[in-house]
Formats: C-alpha cells, structure tokens, sequence
C-alpha cells in the first residue's frame, strides 16, 4: 500500500495565520486560496489547525461574531498525527475512528505534512478499475 508521504502536503506548502487573526479573516484565507484547512501559528511554532469544520461549528452554530473571534479560540489542538511512513489505509483508518478530515504527518515525531480526506478520495480515485 502507498505511503503517506507520497500524498501529504508538505510543511512549506503550508498556509497559516498567526493565533490572534480573527475568524473572518482566516475564512476569507481559506475561500480565496480554495482549501478547507489553515495551520494556526504562535510566531514560527504551529500550534492548532482550523478547519471549514471548526468554523461552522465553533463560530457559525455557536452564533459567535466573526471578527471578534480569533482562530485561537476556535482551533482543533493538539493535532491529531500519523507517521509519514505508514499507509494511506492506515491514515484512513484514524481519520474515521478519530471522526477528522485532516491530519498532521509526522517523521521522527516532527510535523512535515497533512493529509486529507481529499487527498484520500484522489488517491482512490487514480486506481485502476477492475472490469
């Protein structure tokens, strides 16, 4: 089986914010560059991820106001990891169980990547059919 590390998105394709952005801003982030996922930052250290999730969740249901928010208060954290040399079926396998869309890739403990459910479905996608 496939690697997580040959779909990940590696670290330095990362688009993050800073902790104190406001809601709207990081939602304006992720519409205008087309992704479902920011990594929220404290300096250079990532902290927590905000998800499309997170925000309908924790800003939208919650009747919170957007630009009074910041993605802090409403980041998923610590980051749920899978090691970079396991499988795409492994990732799979945690992203259901945990009930996630996105998890950080680790190698030797360190993040390097994130995988999502989208890049599973890619994946899934690519493979040969059997007629």
């Amino acid at each position: 089986m496939v690697p997580v590390k040959s779909f990940m998105i590696p670290r330095e394709k990362f688009v993050t914010v800073q902790r104190d952005t406001d809601a709207q801003t990081a939602a304006r982030v992720m519409r205008d560059k087309g992704i479902g996922s920011l990594f929220v930052t404290n300096g250079r250290d990532i902290i927590g991820i905000l998800t499309d999730t997170d925000m309908m969740r924790r800003v939208v249901a919650a009747g919170l106001e957007a630009t009074k928010t910041t993605v802090e208060q409403i980041m998923s954290a610590p980051i749920v990891t899978i090691e970079e040399s396991k499988t795409l079926l492994d990732a799979n396998d945690l992203m259901a169980r945990s009930h996630l869309r996105h998890l950080g890739v680790t190698r030797d403990g360190k993040l390097v990547g994130v995988i999502s459910v989208r890049d599973l479905v890619v994946f899934l996608t690519n493979l040969p059919r059997k007629k």
